[in-house]
């Protein structure tokens, strides 16, 4: 049997085991229920706000979003990320392409021979070209995988882009709820400061013993001594503001007007089913689960045989003792390459690519519930805010109502002074905790709007790759 002839019988068989290849699982999410728990389904949704925090009507907040957007550095760092995953696309579908590469040569060489010395030159300038037949997919499968990676980084930047929006306007309003208890402070410290006025001249009349004094002086310093934790986490609020918004703390990105805002009653509602739309971090694992089933594929085709097509075409002269070799040359060439023994190496990267898969999938089922976790537990919130906040706005009605009530007694000499301090540490709690009351209730809606996520976010995200940097360059 001529040599030849044995090969085949064996590419025939190597070629029969391409119908054993990975096909792509089908991937779904968990079952969804058809409706949020905590949903209030008797009340009409509110209007709906793609860009959520317009809703809160104050433009200072749109520009410093604005502002953060174009140029938080974390997102500057994501969008680099992305370019690395385009540029690794880029790369996987650069291998499904035939290359061509020019190659030359130079050489001159002194040599003895019998009939004397003799120095001689070569030239040689040719074209190699080559191709790999992707007959399993295995290419293709590398390509695809790729291209989900970078779609899953696009999604991390939507995700990341609705976060920075929720993180900012939450500082935001808290800043602006610590000015509010900086304001109460000042105001409770002056009518504190009154009352110990008055306490003062009745102990000068002899109406009033010196523990009302004191007592009188302690109310006064505690008010006093609630200013500076406030004016503290303003600083540090506003520190992180600045840096947000890709700027050094030392400086305040926001005035002293901005406050709380009146929120709607109306709650934004969402179908489930929209949801999982809505959600780029949604997206992001789904598309990592689809990646990691195309690497199996690809490990799975590694497992086959390969076939590469070269092709050279080109000049070459020679000097020799007997006179100059001037042509073209030119060769084909098919390139089999089959594993044979390889110890298991590549059987064991199909189980690892496989173990992948199902981490990524668990994930991804957890992303969808832990999504569903995020807005009941927002729903749960905001009602609970909202009705926490009707209950201490009625104490604190209650309680300034008791002071001035209290107060009078004092001062007609019916009371001693016990009843007015304590109905002033009442006041004064019922005031700072129906605050920062009002203020949960516009982190809780924050937390609901980015628990619904958004579609918002690419808009936003084009715009900032229009608009210059500082040095006038395009991101």
């Amino acid at each position: 049997m001529k040599p030849q002839t044995l090969w085949l019988p064996l590419l025939a068989a190597l070629l029969a085991t391409g119908c054993t290849l990975h096909q792509p699982q089908a991937i779904t999410p968990p079952a969804y229920p058809q409706g949020f728990v905590h949903a209030l389904p008797q009340q009409p949704p509110a209007r709906d706000y793609d860009r959520w925090w317009q809703s809160f009507a104050d433009p200072q907040l749109d520009t410093l979003i604005e502002r953060t957007l174009a140029g938080n550095l974390d997102l500057a760092q994501a969008l680099a990320r992305q370019e690395q995953a385009e540029a690794l696309l880029q790369g996987a579908e650069s291998a499904r392409r035939p290359s061509l590469t020019l190659e030359g040569q130079a050489r001159r060489e002194r040599s003895e021979s019998a009939l004397g010395a003799f120095t001689g030159s070569s030239q040689r300038l040719s074209l190699a070209a080559g191709y790999e037949l992707d007959l399993w997919q295995k290419l293709q499968q590398r390509r695809d995988a790729a291209e989900l990676e970078a779609g899953a980084s696009a999604a991390d930047i939507l995700s990341l882009t609705l976060s920075l929006s929720a993180q900012l306007t939450d500082l935001y309003y808290l800043a602006a709820e610590q000015r509010g208890q900086i304001a109460l402070a000042e105001a409770s410290s002056a009518a504190f400061a009154e009352t110990l006025e008055r306490v003062e001249r009745r102990y000068r009349e002899g109406l009033v013993p010196a523990l009302d004094v004191y007592q009188a002086r302690q109310s006064l310093a505690a008010a006093q001594a609630r200013r500076p934790q406030f004016e503290a986490t303003l600083a540090v609020s506003e520190h992180a503001l600045a840096v947000l918004a890709g700027g050094y703390p030392a400086g305040t990105p926001v005035t002293a007007e901005a406050g709380l805002p009146e929120l709607e009653s109306q709650l934004p509602q969402l179908l489930p089913s929209q949801l999982l739309l809505r959600r780029p971090d949604v997206a992001a694992a789904l598309q990592r689960l689809q990646a990691s089933d195309a690497r199996i594929g690809a490990a799975v085709a590694e497992r086959f045989p390969a076939f590469n097509l070269g092709a050279a075409l080109g000049h070459a002269e020679t000097a020799l003792i007997s006179g100059d070799i001037t042509g073209v040359f030119w060769s084909l060439l098919l390139n089999l390459s089959a594993p044979l023994v390889d110890g298991g190496r590549r059987q064991a990267e199909v189980e690892r690519s496989e173990a992948v898969f199902r981490e990524l999938l668990a994930r991804y089922h957890k992303t969808v519930l832990s999504a569903f976790q995020e807005v009941e537990d927002a729903l749960v919130k905001n009602r609970s805010s909202a009705l926490r906040l009707q209950l201490l706005a009625e104490r604190e009605a209650a309680a300034s109502a008791s002071l001035r009530l209290a107060l009078d007694r004092y001062l007609q000499g019916l009371t001693d002074y016990l009843p007015v301090l304590t109905s002033q540490g009442l006041q004064l709690d019922a005031e700072g905790q129906l605050l920062a009351a009002r203020r949960q209730l516009v982190s809780d809606r924050i937390a609901l709007h980015r628990a619904l996520g958004g579609s918002w976010m690419a808009e936003a995200l084009a715009q900032r790759t229009q608009q210059p940097n500082a040095e006038g360059i395009k991101p």
